[in-house]
């Protein structure tokens, strides 16, 4: 009598939930050391790097905007946000249109950061997704685009 297991695939390769789990470790342990050089956390990172597109696009973000953008949980937005203000990296002022929210801003050495972090980490990606074509890696992105 064949013993019945207690997963739905046959092998982990068949798990779509495991597959991404894998890749996403394997490509944050790469991002986490790559960091390491300007001394930014991946999520202090995330953080800049959308506030530096926020200034390119002229928006101006508050602490939400930051966590609708990067999906971020909010208790780990205000934590890198008060880091990342004792740093020098960001600052918090009284938004103009509803005074209970706070609009961020790159300082000028936030900036200068941020723009540093994001050569560095889009390094680390063509590296690690120099694996798929350009076809393949296009593909992922509307796959990952249609899992958000």
């Amino acid at each position: 009598m064949e013993k019945q297991s207690n997963f739905s695939v046959k092998k982990p390769d068949d798990s779509s939930g495991f597959l991404l789990w894998q890749v996403t470790i394997l490509w944050q342990r790469e991002i986490k050391k790559a960091l390491e050089s300007v001394e930014l956390s991946h999520s202090a990172f995330v953080i800049l790097a959308s506030l530096l597109w926020f200034d390119e696009q002229q928006i101006e973000p508050t602490q939400t905007t930051i966590i609708n953008h990067t999906k971020l949980d909010k208790m780990t937005v205000s934590k890198s946000l008060k880091n990342l203000v004792i740093q020098g990296f960001v600052g918090r002022f009284e938004n103009e249109i509803d005074t209970r929210a706070k609009s961020i801003t790159l300082t000028k050495q936030g900036k200068e950061i941020a723009i540093q972090a994001v050569q560095i980490v889009e390094s680390v990606d063509r590296g690690f997704f120099s694996k798929l074509s350009d076809a393949e890696r296009i593909g992922l992105n509307e796959l990952f685009v249609k899992l958000t």
